[in-house]
């Protein structure tokens, strides 16, 4: 899933937590609609299925997938200058209905607050 290079104009890409391994736990479509997303999302753009993320302010978009019957998301942040962060990937399994449950809310906004501290360390700067 990774190349050795990156071409002109792309992003990196950065995962945190266990995000890459959640999502190379999915089905190969899944991972595939997903992949090709943050790709789309390396270069500027922005995939069909990706949305913005309603609760961490601009920049944090998901990308729904549904397989057989399964929804599966993906939460990136393009809110850096020089790269793309997963923040988290996962089954949604909420037991209110269409509602995301708290803990996979709350991880995410843990794991935004980890990006940022990531990239400063990296590039001495903060979020778009």
């Amino acid at each position: 899933m990774s190349r050795p290079k990156r071409a002109v104009g792309e992003n990196l890409l950065l995962w945190v937590g266990p995000s890459k391994d959640d999502l190379l736990a999915f089905p190969d479509a899944v991972i595939d609609e997903v992949g090709t997303a943050l790709s789309v999302a390396q270069f500027g753009g922005k995939h069909p299925k990706s949305k913005p993320w309603k609760g961490q302010g601009p920049g944090v978009f998901e990308v729904v997938e549904d397989h057989r019957g399964e929804t599966y998301r993906a939460v990136y942040t393009v809110s850096f200058e020089n790269a793309i962060y997963v923040l988290h990937v996962f089954e949604k399994k909420s037991p209110s209905g269409v509602k995301t449950a708290r803990k996979d809310v709350e991880l995410i906004g843990k794991r935004f607050n980890e990006a940022r501290i990531d990239y400063a360390t990296r590039y001495g700067k903060t979020a778009k």
